[in-house]
């Protein structure tokens, strides 16, 4: 007996508007003229009920781009060199099907909703990386792929971070293992705070010999300082700061880091979030062993501990090894890159949801864009922004719908494009944002932040 139809909700389409370890990048902040903030405010919809429940968000970030029809999009009636090796499978929800290779997730498509018909046009990881972590394209370049820049509008996280601010001694964004980049770039623009000054950067933990979840170096008191010694340093070091004339800019961000470094000493205990020691081995095995299985899990420990928004990217950098996959793309998603998304992802909605997280917790899943319908002569697929696949679930969405949908060769939205601003819109509205959303610049000039429309069917 065949399955019935799966939901399939259409919604409406938007028109764009115009326009290491803990590492900071350049203070050059520049926003955008007054004239544009005005025209942004005057030209976006009017705040829409907002329904979102999300107090946090952990984004799953796929570096390079995964293809649709290997994960949520499969087209197993389109024609050799375009459908793929692999099979559709069942899901939880009746009628709706993904790759065979995402067997947990299949058991988890509830909790979740597909939108398979976003979009964005380039076929440039850079610019697509900065759509997807910010919903806003980035400042104009002279040449090249855009790396981060302060005159860039920041990324998601750090919205949050301002708006939201720290709590527990810990900063309210983080992003974990690597940056969002590769052997070529090794950090694409969109994954800071932009024109908001660094003091709004995400945490950023970029140490490839840190293994997350393990306790980290420079976290911890030197042997023999104890508690109180260690406050003493501190009481002294300020003393003498005090007396010392106006910092400069770059002084002051410096002092910032060092304070947020014995920040870290002086609460220990809510750092001990990052650290997987008190975790059962069974939940360890249930993400996963590996840099990104662990990631996820201490992001899930984060967010119980008060931060809001934690960003975990793809655990590889070279191409060879992440979602950029110009090459072998079925042999590397079988053997390679999906088993890991797979027990990780399920694990985390499978966790929130008995921890009673999951309704307060926003989680997505997206890459820069989605792969060429047609298979390529070196057994891959090709970068392809016309149309992708991402994921949401938790902080309000409903799970088990299939929103909009690619053409029958997966190749360009057949109904109601969903613009990548709208995706990110999307995360705003659950997280309780919306077009009257606004950040400050340290000049002090307002930005209204969220320039497309949320998929209210959402919710």
């Amino acid at each position: 007996m065949q399955n019935p139809a799966p939901r399939i909700l259409f919604p409406k389409i938007s028109t764009m508007n115009r326009r290491t370890f803990l590492q900071a990048g350049l203070a050059t902040p520049v926003g955008l003229a007054l004239a544009d903030a005005m025209f942004l405010r005057a030209t976006s919809p009017a705040a829409p009920a907002r329904v979102g429940t999300a107090k946090a968000c952990i984004l799953l970030y796929m570096t390079g781009g995964p293809a649709q029809h290997e994960t949520f999009d499969p087209k197993p009636n389109a024609p050799v060199g375009i459908r793929g090796e692999y099979q559709p499978i069942a899901t939880s929800v009746p009628g709706t099907q993904i790759c065979e290779l995402l067997p947990m997730l299949a058991q988890q498509a509830h909790r979740y909703s597909i939108l398979r018909s976003v979009f964005h046009g380039s076929d440039t990881h850079g610019v697509g990386v900065h759509y997807n972590l910010t919903g806003l394209r980035h400042a104009p370049r002279r040449s090249g792929e855009p790396q981060v820049d302060r005159q860039d509008p920041p990324c998601v996280g750090s919205v949050v971070r301002q708006l939201r601010g720290d709590r527990n001694g810990l900063p309210a964004a983080v992003q974990m293992p690597r940056p969002v980049g590769d052997q070529n770039n090794a950090m694409w623009g969109g994954q800071h705070a932009g024109f908001l000054g660094p003091r709004f950067d995400p945490l950023f933990l970029f140490d490839e010999t840190w293994r997350p979840g393990d306790i980290m170096p420079g976290f911890t008191a030197a042997p023999g300082v104890d508690a109180q010694r260690q406050a003493g340093r501190s009481d002294l070091l300020d003393s003498v700061q005090g007396q010392r004339p106006a910092a400069s800019a770059v002084e002051r961000d410096y002092e910032r880091f060092q304070q947020l470094a014995f920040d870290v000493l002086r609460s220990g205990q809510a750092w001990r979030a990052f650290s997987l020691e008190d975790e059962p081995r069974l939940m360890l095995d249930r993400y996963g062993d590996n840099r990104f299985g662990r990631s996820c899990l201490v992001a899930r420990r984060l967010i119980e501990a008060g931060v809001a928004f934690v960003t975990v990217p793809w655990m590889f950098k070279q191409s060879e090894q992440n979602f950029d996959t110009h090459s072998r793309n079925f042999t590397k998603m079988r053997d390679m890159l999906l088993p890991p998304v797979d027990r990780a992802f399920s694990a985390l909605l499978e966790d929130l949801t008995q921890r009673g997280l999951i309704d307060e917790t926003l989680v997505a899943w997206t890459g820069e864009f989605g792969r060429t319908p047609r298979i390529n002569g070196s057994a891959g697929r090709d970068h392809w922004g016309r149309v992708y696949s991402t994921v949401l679930a938790g902080g309000g969405i409903r799970g088990g719908n299939v929103i909009g949908r690619s053409d029958a060769q997966g190749g360009v939205p057949a109904y109601h494009p969903v613009h990548t601003a709208d995706f990110v819109a999307t995360m705003y509205h659950a997280l309780g944002m919306g077009a009257d959303t606004r950040v400050t610049d340290p000049s002090g000039r307002p930005h209204f932040i969220v320039q497309g429309k949320p998929v209210l069917e959402l919710f």
